[in-house]
């Protein structure tokens, strides 16, 4: 497994995410934005981050841009959580996405969040070829969510 990983700067962390999550705690969504919600694969405790949910032909998922991060782990070990806009709240399911099955959803999360993506997939976006989007696949978590509520 890759171990790719783009730590967010200072003000991504303070000033960007802390919008994000702000406007979508109450209820106002920044392009499919949600509150992710997962337990901590070490403490159990609850950890959250603002993230895009994509739909692709009715299914949902979530696209780790900067890489094996952590809530990518934390979703690996308790293979579900709670994604949050406003009051609403929605347990789900996640189930990872291999890598050769990425490429589309690769290329519809890159045609939805280039501009605020893009950096992050070193040159690749959503009209490069599929070799090329394999190749950045192992980097970029995806997982499916069902969700269960």
């Amino acid at each position: 497994m890759s171990t790719h990983v783009q730590k967010p700067g200072w003000i991504t962390v303070h000033v960007v995410n802390r919008a994000v999550a702000w406007l979508t705690r109450r209820g106002i969504s920044v392009w499919g934005s949600r509150v992710l919600a997962v337990r901590g694969r070490k403490s159990g405790a609850w950890r959250t981050t603002p993230v895009n949910l994509m739909t692709v032909d009715g299914q949902q998922y979530l696209v780790a841009p900067r890489g094996h991060v952590q809530w990518t782990h934390n979703m690996r070990a308790a293979g579900g959580g709670e994604l949050h806009l406003g009051k609403k709240v929605e347990a789900f399911t996640a189930t990872e996405v291999a890598d050769d099955d990425k490429v589309p959803l690769l290329r519809a999360y890159l045609k939805r969040w280039k501009a605020e993506v893009g950096v992050f997939f070193n040159g690749v976006g959503p009209d490069s070829p599929d070799e090329d989007l394999r190749r950045v696949a192992p980097d970029h978590p995806v997982f499916h969510i069902t969700v269960t509520n």
